[in-house]
C-alpha cells in the first residue's frame, strides 16, 4: 500500500502544471517601421527611425504630434501610422462564471507589427477556462484550439499598440495610465500600451469607427522629397496645423482617424476644423490613421 501511495504522489508531481514564467520567457522582436509594418512611418522613407527591436521614445517626434482640436484649441496625440478598420482579435482568460480575468494570466494574440491581419485596435474575445487552470500554461491561440477552451466574442474594442523592449509613450489623459503590459503571442513575449481616452465598440459593419483628420506635410506628396519622408509641417515650435475633426468629449469620437492632407500653401490659414475644411485637398486615396488624444491644451 505505502508503495502504491508513492506511486500515486510521484505519478501528480510529473503531470502538475506549471505556468510560462514572463520574467524568462522569450521575447518577440518587434518592428513597427519596416516596409510590411508601416505605411508613413517606415524606415525605408525615413532612415532615421529606430532599428528592429530597439527601444523607442514616442513622446518625442515623429511620434507625439501637436495641433488643432475642432474648435482651435490645442491638442496631441500619438501617431501610431496607418492601421486597418478592421480590429484584430486579443484573447482575455477567465474562471467560468467569473467577471474577471483570471490573476496574472497574460493576454494571448496572434500577430504582431509586419504579420498580416495586424492592428493595434483589439477586439476583445472571452476565452473560459476550467477552475483548476494554471495561468500562463496556455500562450498562444494554438494553445487555446488545441484544448478547447470556449470562445465568446464580446463588443469592446481596446486601442493596444504592439511595441518593442523599453519603449515609453508616458502622454495620457487623465484617469488613463501609461505603464505597458505584457502579453504572449505564439508563446514568445510582447509589450503594448493602452489608450482608454473613450470606450470603444465596433460600429454597425463590425469594425473600428472613424473620424476626420487633416494635415499638410512640409512638402506636399507631389513635389520632389514630399509627403512623409518630409515629416508634418511644422510652426518652426514643434507645433503643425494639423487638424482633428474629434475629441474625446464629442459623441462621434474615433482615435482612427481618415487622414485628408492640404496643401501646405495654405498651413497659415488652417486653425481649426472649418479652415481644414476650406484648405485646397492634395488628391490621393484617404489613410486611416491610429491618432489617439494624450493632451487637451497647453502641453502638461
Amino acid at each position: 500500500m505505502r508503495c502504491c501511495a508513492l506511486a500515486v504522489i510521484v505519478f501528480a508531481a510529473c503531470t502538475t502544471e506549471t505556468g510560462k514564467d514572463p520574467a524568462t520567457a522569450e521575447r518577440a522582436v518587434i518592428d513597427r517601421f519596416s516596409a510590411t509594418a508601416g505605411t508613413l512611418l517606415r524606415r525605408d522613407l525615413r532612415p532615421t527611425l529606430p532599428d528592429p527591436d530597439e527601444w523607442v521614445d514616442f513622446d518625442r517626434p515623429p511620434f507625439l504630434v501637436r495641433g488643432f482640436g475642432p474648435d482651435g484649441a490645442l491638442v496631441g496625440w500619438y501617431d501610431w501610422d496607418v492601421r486597418p478598420t478592421v480590429p484584430a482579435p486579443i484573447y482575455v482568460f477567465f474562471h467560468r462564471g467569473f467577471p474577471t480575468p483570471v490573476k496574472d494570466q497574460l493576454n494571448v494574440v496572434d500577430v504582431i507589427p509586419g504579420d498580416p491581419g495586424y492592428n493595434d485596435m483589439w477586439q476583445v474575445v472571452r476565452v473560459e477556462v476550467p477552475d483548476d487552470y494554471v495561468a500562463n500554461t496556455v500562450t498562444s491561440l494554438d494553445d487555446i484550439e488545441a484544448r478547447g477552451f470556449a470562445r465568446t466574442t464580446t463588443p469592446e474594442l481596446v486601442n493596444c499598440p504592439v511595441v518593442s523592449r523599453g519603449s515609453v509613450a508616458r502622454r495620457r489623459l487623465p484617469g488613463d495610465y501609461a505603464q505597458i503590459h505584457l502579453g504572449w503571442y505564439r508563446g514568445l513575449l510582447i509589450q503594448y500600451f493602452h489608450f482608454g481616452e473613450r470606450p470603444l465598440a465596433p460600429d454597425a459593419r463590425g469594425e473600428v469607427a472613424v473620424s476626420d483628420a487633416f494635415a499638410a506635410y512640409a512638402i506636399n506628396p507631389d513635389q520632389p522629397g514630399g509627403g512623409p519622408p518630409s515629416g508634418w509641417k511644422d510652426d518652426g515650435a514643434g507645433r503643425t496645423h494639423n487638424v482633428l475633426a474629434t475629441v474625446p468629449a464629442d459623441p462621434t469620437y474615433s482615435p482612427y482617424r481618415t487622414l485628408r492632407t492640404y496643401d501646405v500653401a495654405a498651413f497659415p490659414d488652417v486653425t481649426d476644423l472649418a479652415s481644414a475644411m476650406a484648405a485646397p485637398p492634395i488628391a490621393g486615396e484617404p489613410l486611416v490613421v491610429n491618432w489617439p488624444v494624450v493632451e487637451l491644451g497647453e502641453p502638461r
